[in-house]
């Protein structure tokens, strides 16, 4: 059925997200905005008093302060720039992000001038009772010293951080709001509404006429706006490699993960044992080219459930039971704060004009972890919210447990919370499903997360590996040898049993996260992570559970290696990622054996 989808305006709000509780209205935002520039000046007194414990701890606290102050403006204004895209929203985050990068470039003397301090005063200050709070945040800049510039130089650097951002905004805007796509007709003879937040959704359509449609029209629109989109990534590539080369790293692959403290041997790892299963995934694509009955396997079929008979929807109030069952295996208490987030409206859920694609987790120190969904009701949707109900779970153990220096988590735990709760979901309903062909679309959606979230996200880490390396060694990194370079890994990755559109080269440029410099590997490695971790907790219980949630609460207050430690995983070795791989092999070989028994 073709769905309108309607102006925020028209859409009721109880499944609308409550910003209230940040601020009141947007006046209150704009009287806090006020307190932002005077509060950054007052960190700039402080340039040159660093002699001390005590004018240390004082420099600390205020810079903090200030940073909390930021967050919050920053969140609510990213917020309310993600219901609309063309609304009130996107001046509020402009401008709070031109006083950010101000602010930013202000208090960029600070971590430079600790340092200028003798090391040996340094180090013994870390271990003071004093700075008590302060010692692991301490150590680490320390461990940083190599790559830190002059307080100048910083400063500078910081300068120009609303300028180097602006390629993926540029690209934000542009598909988010000003790309336009033409209708795309069903079998009737009937248009359809395409656009960035929709394509998914009808990507899933059983009409394949309409499914090809949308996917001709979608990417149609990117390869005609290829050549910016080729300049906004090109540009955040010449970023990251001169910022990383002005630090004395070896690439900008190296620069991004060190800030976690990963190995490149971890990144590399990840790439080479899904090259040495590829296998796994040659024999899903087969099962799907022969589930869907279709003599050529195209790129618009590979959303499409395996089984269309049983392929479900479910309101949102049954999601949220769903959610709610699934995390059972946590504890009382961690379903209890998902039953907050419910009831007093943590989440966005239906899509509307302009709204941000996708979905997505978000929030500060001093405010609920908001939930942006686009719901559209069939269980990939289901899974979406589990997944970001675990980020957000995620965020409210660390905010509750940590100070706010270590109030945040690292990008490679980011997406580990998430994934166990997606696992954890799938489980539980394959627990109780004894139905063959209801079980098989069951398998199907475990085997789309490890297609997607494993063997995709190592695609493009690897496609990003390769393009800023292409970039670093002064080769061309033009929209052909990118869309080149793209269709030669989806080739790789899925094999001959996909006929491989000559659209699909195009589909680099639809990918938000190649803006955050070496994000999407945390997805295929938190994913493998996860599996082992959710293993844990159905297979031990309790004890597993509580070294989860000891792990959940434990947000930058450590390296994340040493966290998954604790938790009862060793990133430091393939070991995770082959016992995920080990298990998408037995979900495969579980979904070819209904197949056979059902004929099929």
């Amino acid at each position: 059925m073709n769905q309108t989808i309607r102006e925020r305006s028209e859409m009721d709000p109880a499944y609308m997200w409550d910003l209230s509780k940040m601020y009141e209205s947007d006046a209150a935002w704009e009287a806090e905005l006020c307190k932002a520039e005077p509060a950054y000046r007052d960190v700039m007194k402080l340039r040159g008093t660093i002699r001390d414990a005590a004018t240390l701890k004082t420099a600390l606290e205020k810079k903090r302060d200030l940073m909390r102050l930021l967050a919050r403006l920053t969140g609510y204004a990213m917020l309310r720039k993600s219901e609309d895209n063309r609304g009130v929203g996107v001046s509020m985050y402009n401008r709070v992000s031109l006083l950010a990068a101000e602010a930013e470039t202000a208090v960029s003397f600070l971590e430079p001038e600790i340092l200028a301090l003798p090391e040996e005063q340094l180090t013994a200050m870390a271990d003071m009772e004093s700075l008590k709070e302060w010692q692991f945040w301490l150590q680490d800049l320390i461990s940083r010293k190599a790559h830190m510039l002059s307080g100048r130089e910083e400063m500078i650097l910081a300068a120009f951080a609303e300028a180097f951002d602006a390629s993926g905004r540029a690209a934000d805007a542009l598909r988010d709001a000003d790309l336009q796509f033409a209708d795309a007709l069903d079998q009737n003879g009937d248009p359809h509404q395409v656009s960035n937040l929709n394509f998914v959704i009808l990507q899933n359509d059983p009409d394949r006429i309409l499914r090809e449609n949308v996917f001709r029209s979608y990417y149609k629109s990117y390869k005609d706006h290829i050549h910016v989109l080729n300049e906004t990534f090109r540009g955040m590539c010449a970023k990251a490699a001169a910022e990383a080369k002005l630090r004395g790293y070896g690439s900008a692959r190296e620069m991004a993960l060190s800030a976690d403290h990963i190995p490149l041997s971890v990144y590399d790892g990840l790439i080479d044992t899904i090259h040495d299963r590829m296998k796994t995934m040659y024999r899903y694509v087969r099962l799907r080219k022969r589930l869907l009955k279709v003599d050529e396997l195209h790129y618009f079929d590979i959303y499409m459930p395996l089984i269309n008979s049983v392929s479900r929807r479910y309101t949102y109030e049954e999601a949220q039971e769903m959610v709610l069952a699934a995390v059972k295996p946590l504890g009382e208490a961690y379903q209890g704060i998902v039953k907050q987030a419910f009831v007093q409206r943590w989440v966005d859920v239906y899509p509307n004009l302009g709204k941000t694609g996708g979905a997505y987790s978000a929030g500060t120190y001093d405010s609920d972890p908001y939930i942006l969904l686009n719901f559209s009701g069939a269980l990939e949707s289901v899974s979406t919210l589990a997944h970001e109900m675990g980020h957000s779970l995620h965020s409210w153990h660390t905010c509750h447990a940590q100070p706010f220096q270590y109030s945040d988590y690292s990008m490679f735990v980011a997406e580990v919370a998430s994934t166990v709760n997606e696992n954890l979901l799938i489980e539980q309903l394959l627990a109780k499903e004894k139905d063959p062909l209801v079980r098989l679309s069951l398998l199907n959606q475990y085997m789309e997360g490890f297609k997607g979230t494993v063997y995709r996200q190592a695609m493009l880490a690897e496609f990003e590996k390769e393009a800023h390396a292409m970039y670093e060694s002064g080769d061309a990194l033009d929209a052909d040898s990118l869309c080149n370079l793209y269709e030669k890994l989806i080739r790789l990755y899925f094999g001959e049993d996909l006929t491989v559109d000559k659209e699909v080269r195009y589909e680099w440029a639809r990918i938000p996260h190649f803006y955050m410099n070496f994000y999407v590997y945390v997805y295929a490695t938190g994913y493998c992570m996860a599996a082992a971790l959710s293993n844990m907790i159905l297979k031990e219980g309790e004890p597993a559970a509580k070294r989860y949630l000891e792990f959940l609460s434990m947000g930058s207050s450590a390296y994340p290696l040493e966290e998954l430690k604790h938790a009862g995983v060793d990133m430091t070795t393939n070991q995770p990622l082959l016992s995920a791989l080990d298990k998408f092999a037995a979900v495969v070989s579980e979904a070819e054996r209904i197949a056979d028994q059902l004929g099929l």
